[in-house]
């Protein structure tokens, strides 16, 4: 009967399942709660990499033993801050046409575009006062970590003020510059004689662009400007670590890169050889609270829409002008000429074959400062 009966097991058989028992106790079993564990501690470890990856270092502070002496003359803001700034032309007393100007990304107020070419025969017989001071977190202005666009209008206005400008002084800003232009017409117009935006960077997230319009200049762009732009609007808590991570290339301004240097700006840089004296002090403090914050503010989420912005001079007491080369391969002309179309009262300057650096073109400071204290456009 078959539940009787007994089978013999060989030796070798029997040896053989003895070592296929052992081989598979050998490998140990972690319990489902260890794993777990263990998942949960690599999680947490990789966010705390991530969260040190991300965060920027805090800037260098002026006048301490690691930081760099102060050199430059400075106000105090309302806020504690405080601003550098650097006087040009003639003195304020003997003044008729006082300037405030405002500089662009990685420059400082030695970068002072209008003066690069205006002649000195202009400023006296104009008489001609400029004032350029380092914008928060550059050269040797502290920085600003609640930077807005509403609290650059404010620093600009205070700078106006402490130096006794007037009830009224004129501005000018190049490039990046535009970020405390735009605002100042927005919330200190009354302050205002005239305003000059030098190929000012245009965020092409405004809502006022039509989306094809805008669309089309940004796909125009590099692709790592595409992605650096994308990342300061949508995710500006990761600016810092897009432009310092190894893995894609990071924003073409950043990395100083000639692809978005026309022929005129290479030839144009290729002759300032003074920028080398004071190169090393536009970004001592340190690169997030000066290009980064640039980043994050230009391309972030506006508080007002510029092409909502009324005319500052109803009465043409003054007037604004907006400047842009024609093959300007950081700012699109085509957005400019569509800014001016909004907003008819502006002055509409287009240069034929110049760049993004064409101010430092030879006549371009008689020219845009004549054009703004006239109120006309330049011919």
């Amino acid at each position: 009967m078959a539940a009787g009966v007994t089978r013999k097991i060989s030796a070798a058989s029997a040896r053989a399942h003895t070592r296929k028992s052992k081989q598979k106790s050998s490998v140990p079993v972690l319990p489902s709660g260890i794993f777990k564990k263990i998942l949960v501690v690599f999680f947490i470890g990789f966010l705390a990499w991530a969260y040190q990856a991300t965060r920027p270092p805090p800037p260098n502070p002026l006048g301490t033993p690691d930081g760099a002496p102060v050199t430059a003359p400075r106000i105090k803001l309302r806020d504690g801050r405080h601003l550098a700034y650097k006087e040009h032309g003639v003195s304020k007393d003997k003044a008729k046409y006082k300037i405030v100007f405002v500089h662009g990304f990685r420059c400082c107020r030695h970068d002072v575009a209008i003066t690069a070419t205006l002649s000195q025969d202009l400023i006296e017989s104009l008489g001609i006062y400029i004032v350029s001071f380092d914008r928060p977190g550059y050269g040797e202005s502290d920085p600003n970590p609640n930077r807005t666009l509403q609290s650059m209008a404010s620093d600009l206005e205070e700078l106006a003020d402490q130096l006794e400008l007037g009830s009224k002084f004129y501005v000018v800003g190049f490039s990046m510059g535009g970020q405390a232009l735009w605002p100042s017409i927005k919330y200190i117009p009354h302050r205002l004689a005239g305003a000059a935006l030098l190929a000012p960077v245009v965020n092409y997230w405004w809502p006022g662009f039509p989306a094809n319009l805008s669309n089309e200049a940004y796909n125009q762009q590099l692709p790592q400007d595409q992605w650096a732009l994308r990342v300061s609007h949508y995710a500006a808590w990761l600016t810092y670590w897009w432009n310092t991570q190894k893995l894609f290339p990071p924003a073409a301004a950043v990395a100083r890169s000639p692809a978005v240097l026309s022929r005129q700006d290479l030839e144009l840089m290729g002759h300032n050889t003074l920028r080398r004296d004071y190169e090393d002090q536009i970004t001592q403090q340190g690169e997030y609270e000066s290009l980064h914050r640039d980043m994050i503010v230009g391309f972030g989420k506006w508080e007002f829409d510029p092409m909502d912005l009324e005319n500052p001079f109803p009465n043409n007491e003054g007037s604004v002008h907006i400047w842009q080369g024609d093959e300007d391969l950081l700012v699109p002309a085509s957005l400019q000429k569509y800014i001016a179309k909004r907003l008819p009262w502006i002055h509409y300057h287009e240069l034929a074959g110049a760049g993004h650096m064409f101010p430092f073109a030879e006549g371009m400071g008689d020219n845009i400062v004549k054009a703004l204290v006239s109120g006309k456009s330049a011919r």
